[in-house]
Formats: C-alpha cells, structure tokens, sequence
C-alpha cells in the first residue's frame, strides 16, 4: 500500500486558538509588533448569533488608540446609555454610563461578528499575520513537557501540525486547548441558564439607549434594543431547560408577554422552542493560567457570567495585557513562564472582583427573583441606595464600563485615526 508522506511541519512564532474578540485583538497587537502571528479559527466565518455583543466604554477607548475608532463608528451600532431594571412596580436605574469620564459614555451594542471582521480587516493589513478560518485544533504538540504548538484539521478535512514558540488558548469556555493542557477551571455555583430569543421591537417599547431588566412572579428577564428587533434573555433554573421545553411554546410567549407588556403580534415571532437557544451558564477560573509555551486568556481562562456582559471587554483587556508584556519576549524567542506568570497576575484581579460583583448579583437578585422571593417592597441595601443616590449610578457604570485596571493600548500598536 502506497502511503503518502506526512506533511511538512508549519511554524509560526506565536499560535493563536480561537478568532473570538481576544484572539483577533491579541493577533492584531502582536502583528503590529512585528511578530509573526497564526490565528486559527476552527468556524468558517464569525456569523453566529446570541454571542456577547457589548463593546464597553474602555474597548471603546482601545480602538481609538489603535486608530480604529472611525471604522467603529461606521458599524451598525446602538448605544446603550442606562441599565434599568424593573421589581413589581419599582423602577431601580443600576448604571448610568452618561456619568462617566471620557468620550465614551455609552456601551456600542454592535453585531459581534462585525466587531471581529473590523479586527480582522486591520490585522489583515500587518504582513505578520495570517488568519487560518475552518481550522480546529484538536491537540497539542509536546517535547519534554513544553507546548510546542498545535495539531489540527483543515477546511479540506486534512490534518496539520503548527509549531510555535507561544500557544495562546483564546478557544472559549470549553477550551480544547486548555483542556489538553490538563488545565481545569475551578467552577462557581450558579442559579441559572439562559433562554436567548429575539422578537420584533414592539411599538412604545424600551427607548434606544436603555437595557431593561424585569423580575416578578419568579420571572427574571433582560432585554435590550437593537433596532429593528428586541434580543430577549429569559432565565430559568439551572438545568431545568428539558423539564421546561415539554410546555407548549405558548407557555414561554404567555409569560414574556406578561413580564413585559407585549401583545400576541410580538411574542407570535417565537415559532416554535427551536427559536430558543440555550445558554447553558457556567462560571469558573483556572489557578493556574500557563504552562511552560501555553498561556491562556479569556473564557478559557476565566469563564464569565452573563451578568452585566462583560465577557468581551475582559477578553480584550486580557489580550491587551498579554501583548504588551510578551511582545518583547518573543521577538527574542524567549518566552518563560515568568512572563507568562506576569499576564495571569495583571488580569487576575480584575477578573476575581468581576466575578465576586457578579456572584454577589447571583444572591442579592437572581436566586431571590427565581424562586419568588424578590419583591419592591423589600428591595435588597444596595439597590435602595442606587435609587436615593443617583451619583451611585455612575460608580456602578465606571466598574461595569470601565472596570478596575483598565487597560491601554501599547504605544507599538497604537497608529492614527
């Protein structure tokens, strides 16, 4: 039998896994470093729905230092300028992001998958990088315990090898990478999953600028306006999704009719359950962020809630830190896990406060709201606060917005607008 040889070893010096929006801008800054970079992307393109679709005050900034701002700008985008929330009767604003310093006093609500071709597009144009679409990784190459890069399968179904000096896991919360590297997330207790639908914008609906949460008779949902189309989160108890799909879909359009006012013509766009699509919610951090040639940033370091939707910024703060810490060290081939050490320690922070802010919303307000016991008139401390102290909304929008140990662009990438 006639076997055909292997095919050649490629090399690159930094492997990035995963095209998402820590990927692409962890590509985009060390391209601008002049460093060769590999993105390898296992979809064929970035249209998927129901991704996180928040861009944050503080990425907001980042593109305008990386000279991108303008082509943000000419995105189809929404603004969202408060966050609102609505217990029985009782209105409660949480964040006000027109109370923040800076030019940005707004989250851009814009189609994730023209955020990562706008990150695409500018890479494209730093002859280091090259962006590898339809190509799932499928294990690690190893010597003597290193990370030397990737295998992986081609769009044509072939398998390949990629060495590298770094492999960077951007893959997500079900990280291949990270879980070939034995590297496990220590996982939080969550109350929930999510049911994410979309229904047409129903006249005198939630104004353009507002995100608008609603809890009452055990319900918890959060919609937000995108035009022509409300993007509706519905949350349930966690892994009750099966038991609740045996109602008729008459059941789920009856009660977000209820929660918020919407008549028949609106909730009739949910067709069947399969317009429903299941955000099954996990939470966790991984102790350990590296192996010697591995590092791991974003959801495959740090699996986010959907609270508050920050799962986007902080991937991007991430790769942000880990471009300007690791530029010069791979330029000199000399990446150690002292370096790698240094990303895990920057990020680490703002990543446990998030987490702590989200699980301490887990308490206060999704368990209470899913099991009936929220009610307006026994609002929880500091929602009481955040109605009588309107100065509180921009605290809240400033950690949400910004956050703690925002980070900036690294004057090698930054270019003109």
């Amino acid at each position: 039998m006639n076997v055909g040889a292997a095919a050649p070893v490629q090399r690159t010096t930094c492997c990035i896994v995963g095209g998402g929006p820590a990927g692409m801008m962890l590509g985009l800054l060390l391209a601008r470093a002049g460093i060769e970079v590999t993105v390898l992307e296992k979809h064929r393109d970035f249209l998927r729905d129901f991704r996180g679709d928040t861009v944050h005050p503080s990425t907001l900034r980042l593109l305008d230092e990386l000279g991108l701002g303008r082509r943000f700008a000419a995105l189809p985008a929404r603004r969202l300028e408060e966050m609102r929330m609505e217990i029985g009767g009782t209105t409660v604003v949480m964040a006000d992001f027109r109370r923040i310093p800076g030019r940005h006093k707004y989250i851009a609500m814009v189609p994730q998958w023209d955020f990562l071709g706008l990150l695409a597009e500018a890479a494209a144009e730093e002859p280091p990088f090259t962006l590898r679409m339809h190509t799932a990784v499928t294990a690690l190459r190893t010597e003597g315990g290193r990370i030397t890069g990737v295998r992986y399968v081609d769009e044509h179904g072939r398998p390949g090898e990629l060495a590298a000096d770094l492999t960077v896991a951007c893959d997500g919360r079900d990280s291949v990478v990270a879980r070939e590297a034995g590297l496990l997330q220590d996982a939080f207790e969550v109350p929930m999953d999510v049911w994410q639908v979309k229904v047409p914008a129903p006249r005198g609906g939630v104004k353009e600028g507002r995100v608008f949460a609603r809890f009452g008779g055990g319900q918890a949902a959060v919609t937000m306006d995108r035009g022509d189309y409300y993007q509706t989160s519905y949350l349930i108890p966690k892994g009750q999704d099966a038991a609740l799909r045996t109602h008729d879909i008459q059941w789920l359009r009856d009660r977000l009719g209820q929660l918020f006012g919407w008549d028949t013509e609106v909730t009739a766009a949910i067709g069947s359950w399969d317009d429903v699509k299941l955000l099954d919610v996990t939470m966790g951090r991984l102790p350990r962020w590296y192996r010697e040639g591995l590092l791991c940033i974003g959801d495959a370091a740090h699996t986010m809630s959907p609270v508050g939707g920050v799962g986007v910024n902080l991937a991007v703060q991430d790769a942000v830190a880990a471009a300007r810490i690791l530029a010069t060290p791979l330029r000199q081939q000399a990446v150690t896990e002292r370096e790698l050490g240094r990303v895990q320690r920057r990020r680490e922070l703002p990543v446990t406060v998030v987490q702590k802010q989200q699980r301490g919303e887990h308490d206060m307000l999704l368990k209470p709201a899913l099991d009936g016991t929220l009610s307006d008139d026994r609002l929880p401390l500091p929602l009481r606060l955040v109605r009588r102290v309107p100065a509180l909304r921009g605290l809240t929008a400033y950690l949400g917005g910004i956050g703690v140990r925002p980070e900036r662009a690294p004057r090698f990438a930054r270019r003109q607008g």
